[in-house]
């Protein structure tokens, strides 16, 4: 892991679960609006993102490289994940792995 995986890791590791949503949500470059509704839907409405919210996530995972914005034909903002980014949300899908794993594991114990 080089040194800019290592310092993106810390920014984002354990990640909110906001950011999750969104880089899950770009399986397909998507519009703003087109995130928020993935989102709802993939929570089955047990999280609906605000534009602010999603925009200001955007725009930091943006700066930070994990996605690029570009125009579409309609000069629509689309955002799409970037290589960082897929290294990202496979890092934090290994930890919510062990999280689920180890969940199992002891669940009986707290019943």
């Amino acid at each position: 892991m080089d040194s800019i995986e290592k310092k993106l890791e810390k920014a984002y590791i354990p990640m909110t679960e906001t950011a999750y949503y969104i880089l899950l949500s770009l399986t397909e470059p998507r519009h703003g609006y087109g995130i928020i509704k993935h989102v709802e839907q993939l929570t089955k409405g047990r999280i609906s993102l605000g534009s602010g919210t999603v925009y200001g996530t955007l725009t930091k995972m943006q700066r930070d490289g994990l996605i690029v914005k570009y125009a579409d034909e309609q000069r629509k903002k689309v955002y799409e994940i970037t290589e960082d980014g897929k290294t990202i949300i496979r890092i934090e899908m290994g930890r919510l792995k062990e999280l689920y794993d180890n969940a199992l594991h002891y669940g009986e114990e707290f019943l």
